[in-house]
């Protein structure tokens, strides 16, 4: 199995902008690499993915991956808006095992900015790198999204979450109708991950999370579905080896192969995993 999701983060050493308020006290600590490996039971390879805009923590991620065998890949930040934003992505390919990139675009204000020139500039510099790029957006922000996948086709986009579906509110559209637009695009792949924390983080069972699985699982199949676990996050619902629970569980319906898919395969396969 390869968990294509998951985080380390350290507060005493920098600050996480997302991380604010009561509700995140529970996370607020640090999450080393010792403590991925004594909950991921049975998972055979992760990439570890970024979480602020900061080139020291791509820098260190690399760092840790290349010096642990489990960590497979990892997804860092680059500034796509910067001129050189080619020669920072062939530095950091020196380094260690950089497989794709991310910005935390759901925090930019302006739906559209993934139809800025600059940011589309600094995309194309990923697809030249043969990187993957995670879209971390919001349900606003899937059109730009799709407009992006279509003007790159020949870079491998990845959404994040499933764009955050609104579980606990039982809301289903535009949700719904926004990612099944973006899924008609064959250069993206969504992540089955995150939808625990969507859902009541007190209240939730596997059933709350069906409906909106099983739309992810009709528009992008399993061939351009990848599980992650999104921890250490998803512990503000549940522990890691319940999250994977519920992701076979949510999957028991397919087939051996179509399972291999989403708990293997279609990881290598975007991120170009050597495991």
């Amino acid at each position: 199995m390869i968990d294509a999701h998951h985080h380390l983060w350290d507060p005493s050493r920098r600050e996480y902008p997302w991380m604010t308020g009561e509700a995140m006290d529970p996370i607020r600590r640090a999450y080393t690499v010792d403590d991925l490996k004594a909950v991921a039971d049975g998972i055979t390879a992760t990439v570890l993915v970024q979480t602020v805009s900061s080139d020291v923590e791509t820098d260190e991620f690399l760092e840790i991956a290349a010096a642990e065998p489990l960590i497979a890949g990892v997804v860092g930040w680059v500034d796509l808006t910067s001129p050189s934003v080619a020669d920072r992505l062939a530095e950091l390919a020196e380094a260690g095992p950089l497989v794709g990139v991310r910005h935390q675009a759901e925090g930019e204000q302006d739906s559209e900015w993934l139809a800025r020139d600059d940011v589309r500039r600094g995309l194309s510099a990923l697809a030249d790198a043969g990187l993957a790029y995670d879209l971390l957006v919001r349900i606003d922000q899937l059109p730009a999204a799709a407009a992006a996948a279509d003007a790159l086709p020949g870079l491998r986009f990845v959404l994040d979450h499933a764009a955050k579906p609104p579980i606990a509110s039982g809301r289903w559209e535009p949700w719904a109708g926004a990612l099944s637009a973006l899924a008609e695009r064959e250069n993206v792949s969504c992540k089955l991950s995150g939808l625990v924390t969507e859902a009541d983080w007190a209240h939730w069972s596997v059933g709350h999370l069906r409906r909106h699985t099983e739309h992810i699982l009709d528009t992008f199949g399993p061939r351009r579905l990848l599980f992650g676990s999104d921890w250490p996050v998803c512990e503000l619902a549940a522990a890691y080896p319940v999250v994977l629970e519920a992701a076979l569980s949510l999957t028991g319906s397919l087939s051996d192969t179509e399972r291999a898919e989403v708990f293997v395969h279609s990881a290598q396969r975007v991120y170009g995993l050597n495991v």
